[in-house]
């Protein structure tokens, strides 16, 4: 299981070129690279900058994983990118980004159901949209990857659907079923799952079987009377067991790339999220999820009472290490004390945290 890093968010990535964070990510150590999107490579998928790209993942030895953008139509808006591809033409534009990933053997491609925003509670989540319900841009979703489906497999790729925040792994595994998993997959992302009241190790048992491509972080949590408290934190100072994780995604696909999406620099966070200003970006650093709302749990269907129990231990389980001094408090992880010295540190360890887990547990290989 190779170690590599979010082309997006690796330190300094704003002022870099795609293929000056290539050799960045192997002066960091890492063995591969994950853009976000192809169009974070090249946003007129120039084919003699992939190709360099390629070339010089290729030299130091990296793997090279990338992706497409949303796939939800009600999302598609917030990114006009994708339609700007096709000149107007938004499936042309994913055939187009489809196409120009498999001519330098990109295969497995990241796609998103939608954005965060920057609001407190489940406002942030467009699954609690007011102007249109989580099941009709489910639907249309689904309807979208039925579109995709012909055009992946005819360019012998994969597009995989990420465990974002806004979407539930019950429902991430039902769009890959019914779009077909020899075209469709999933990125596990390992935090975010938090997000949506899940526990880290029953949510990988659902999703092992389809994961394709990985988002590897950690997480913390504190029980509140109004829900429960989450935070984003580095590999190794969090709840997020992935000593019991990753031999469950290394059973169900043995030459699976383990990325880390580590957290950004303060100051570049909001020239890559222009949505988000310095403001309103610290509730990314404290998100309270808000698992006793009777709304929150009306829109979780999926949830169980033994899910949520989990979830709920692992919370008492996440303030007792931090009030023992095991883990860091709330206030030492804030992303308002991240600067570029403290991204690279926190990605090595990262991936010093993971190589341990790897090799303790026979994963390397």
């Amino acid at each position: 299981m190779r170690i590599g890093i979010d082309g997006r968010k690796i330190p300094g990535s704003v002022g870099r070129g795609p293929v000056d964070n290539v050799r960045y990510a192997h002066e960091l150590g890492m063995d591969g690279i994950f853009f976000r999107t192809v169009l974070d490579m090249t946003p007129t998928l120039d084919a003699g900058v992939l190709r360099d790209v390629r070339d010089c993942a290729d030299e130091l030895g990296l793997y090279l994983e990338a992706g497409l953008g949303k796939v939800n139509p009600y999302a598609m808006a917030e990114a006009p990118e994708l339609r700007a591809a096709g000149d107007g033409d938004t499936l042309l534009g994913f055939t187009r980004m489809i196409a120009a990933c498999a001519r330098v053997g990109i295969t497995e491609l990241w796609a998103g159901t939608a954005n965060y925003k920057p609001y407190g509670g489940r406002y942030a989540y467009d699954r609690f949209r007011t102007d249109v319900d989580w099941s009709d841009q489910l639907a249309a979703t689904a309807k979208f990857l039925g579109r995709l489906a012909p055009i992946a497999r005819d360019h012998g790729v994969h597009v995989n659907l990420e465990t974002h925040e806004e979407i539930t792994s019950f429902e991430v595994v039902r769009l890959v079923e019914a779009a077909g998993p020899d075209t469709f997959g999933i990125v596990f992302d390992t935090s975010n799952l938090l997000q949506r009241g899940e526990h880290p190790l029953r949510t990988a048992q659902r999703v092992a079987p389809y994961v394709r491509q990985t988002h590897i972080k950690d997480a913390a949590l504190s029980l509140t009377p109004d829900g429960v408290l989450y935070q984003e934190r580095t590999v190794g100072l969090g709840v997020v067991d992935l000593r019991a994780i990753l031999p469950i995604l290394h059973a169900a696909n043995p030459d699976l790339t383990i990325t880390i999406e580590n957290a950004q620099p303060w100051d570049e966070v909001a020239v890559t999220y222009p949505t988000f200003t310095t403001e309103q970006i610290p509730l990314r650093g404290r998100t309270l999820v808000e698992v006793f709302d009777p709304a929150w749990q009306a829109g979780h269907p999926d949830m169980s009472v033994a899910e949520l129990g989990a979830y709920l231990q692992l919370a008492r389980r996440s303030d007792a290490l931090i009030a023992a001094g095991t883990l860091p408090t709330f206030d030492e992880c804030a992303p308002d004390t991240f600067g570029f010295d403290e991204a690279v540190q926190a990605a090595r360890a990262s991936a010093d945290v993971l190589r341990t887990i790897i090799a303790e547990a026979g994963l390397a290989g």
